[in-house]
């Protein structure tokens, strides 16, 4: 099975975010030397909790220290910015690394509303031009004419180079599973981020009404999910209480840096406590081999093609060992 990583860089307490930034590029080396698929990373804007705003630039470090590893967004929120110059920043990104860009793109604005004003003064309209956009982009990005009599049709991205990046659409959502649909393209469902609702209805969707595009004839399609292994459950558990803490926290509208273990374990305490275990429970937590079936289960049960794995831990030493332990178990990870 495929098995890629989704990265956000995540602001901890006590470490300052520029080192979250540098982390994210030093774990695409590790996860490359694994064996991993695909390294994409995340946009989101004022968000306290993720500090990962600019994944082009990311992607341009990590293209620049890895050989292997397919590079990509997950996503870039296109309705911030103008369909031409997302297509030239990833026209250069390929050029940097021919044959490893993927292009995942988004309609949401991984921001709240006044961010996504400061980002588009325009925020109010674009969102509902994001199928044309979407055209518009898959166009300039392989080098092929726009539609008949666009206003742009005699402008072109460059530079132009025998490759060209993969466009993806993301989504959490029926709407970016029909876009995706409509133009033939690659589909991502984001499971960890709605604990998987809508998730099998939105891939049944994108299924059942895909139209076939000559670069995908067949429709190709994967879930997001959330994971952490460790050596033992009892291990997992407890780095992962800084994550059930964080979500407690978003579900109230809280925003922060993540805690350590020990601390958020203590302000768990003012939690519904049956909410909490059942939030473990639920989630993909435990030894590398349990977690590895889970995966297994839920990409066989949803009848999708690859899956794909974000870890927030607090100790970034975690973090790494957890994807290696989830390498080893699922069998493709280099032998000791």
């Amino acid at each position: 099975m495929r098995l890629s990583v989704l990265d956000q860089s995540i602001a901890v307490v006590g470490r300052p975010h520029d080192q979250s930034i540098r982390n994210t590029v030093a774990l695409a080396r590790h996860c490359e030397a694994l064996g991993y698929e695909r390294f994409w990373v995340s946009e989101h804007h004022n968000h306290p909790t993720i500090v990962g705003t600019a994944p082009e630039i990311l992607i341009a470090a990590i293209a620049a220290t890895t050989e292997r590893i397919r590079i990509g967004s997950a996503g870039i929120m296109l309705p911030h910015y103008a369909p031409f110059k997302v297509a030239e920043v990833f026209r250069v990104l390929d050029a940097l690394a021919p044959g490893r860009i993927d292009l995942g793109l988004g309609r949401a604005p991984g921001s709240d509303g006044r961010t996504a004003f400061a980002l588009n003064p325009a925020a109010n309209e674009r969102p509902e031009h994001f199928p044309a956009d979407v055209r518009d982009l898959i166009a300039w990005v392989h080098g092929e004419p726009l539609i008949e009599r666009h206003p742009f049709a005699a402008v072109k991205a460059f530079p132009l180079t025998a490759t060209a990046p993969e466009v993806w659409i993301l989504g959490s959502s029926d709407y970016g599973a029909q876009v995706a649909a409509l133009f033939g393209l690659p589909y991502c469902y984001a499971w960890f981020f709605s604990d998987g609702a809508g998730g099998e209805r939105a891939i049944e969707i994108y299924k059942r009404t895909y139209r076939p595009s000559a670069r995908h004839p067949e429709p190709r399609c994967g879930l997001c999910v959330w994971a952490l292994a460790a050596e033992t459950m009892e291990e997992a558990q407890h780095h992962f209480t800084s994550r059930a803490l964080s979500r407690m926290n978003r579900d109230r509208g809280i925003l922060a840096p993540l805690d350590a273990p020990d601390t958020a374990a203590e302000a768990l305490k003012a939690y519904d406590q049956g909410r909490v275990e059942r939030f473990r429970r639920e989630s993909f937590v435990g030894t590398g081999p349990q977690v590895a079936a889970r995966i297994e289960e839920l990409k066989n049960r949803v009848g999708v093609d690859e899956m794909a794995v974000v870890t927030w831990t607090y100790d970034e030493e975690v973090r790494r060992a957890s994807y290696t332990h989830l390498a080893r178990a699922m069998g493709f990870a280099p032998a000791l």
